[in-house]
């Protein structure tokens, strides 16, 4: 009988597959650097590399931005959300990928002018992982961390549902839509 190595377990593989990714891993290779508090590496970047090696095509493809989220309640300017990415395009600018700093403090001063729909006040970065639109795409990292609040196994299984504790439905219907054009496997799952 051949030897066969042990399964990794979902939350192993994860990583592995995330770090696949060229820019992910040179994002949490200079994390440090960031001095993002309260920060993750979260989204696109990540659930979408795992998507794009299910389907055999190279990490990186059709990822447009690598998020970072960060948590400062004591100063909720645009500014200072500004010098924060002004830091982090100058620590990961030699990547040649857009990064999109948000601090997740002042979500709820924007969101309903950009999106049409209220969105309460977030008290730390974890809240606005879990407030995704599509629970199975609720992921962060950072060094020596995983948040999946809603587990890996739908993300896995290309699993889309709308997230109850962000029940915009149109909003959601836009973007399952959107990542079913690009990896075509997905399942859509609406509410009744």
């Amino acid at each position: 009988m051949p030897f066969e190595p042990p399964s990794l377990n979902l939350q192993d593989r994860f990583i592995a597959d995330l770090l696949t990714n060229p820019n992910n891993r040179a994002i949490l290779d200079r994390w440090e650097a960031l001095a993002l508090p309260d920060g993750w590496l979260v989204a696109g970047c990540l659930f979408q590399t795992v998507w794009n090696l299910r389907d055999g095509r190279p990490p990186t493809t059709d990822i447009k931005d690598y998020d970072l989220f960060y948590f400062d309640p004591d100063d909720l300017s645009a500014e200072a959300e500004r010098r924060v990415q002004a830091r982090a395009d100058a620590v990961l600018g030699d990547l040649g990928i857009t990064i999109e700093a948000a601090n997740q403090a002042r979500v709820h001063l924007w969101y309903e002018e950009d999106f049409g729909e209220p969105y309460q006040p977030l008290h730390s970065s974890r809240d606005g992982i879990e407030r995704f639109l599509v629970p199975s795409t609720c992921v962060g990292v950072r060094p020596g961390e995983v948040y999946a609040p809603y587990g890996l196994e739908d993300l896995y299984r290309g699993v889309l549902a709308m997230n109850p504790l962000v029940p915009h439905r149109a909003l959601f219907e836009g973007k399952a839509a959107s990542y079913q054009r690009r990896w075509p496997w997905l399942t859509i799952e609406l509410p009744a």
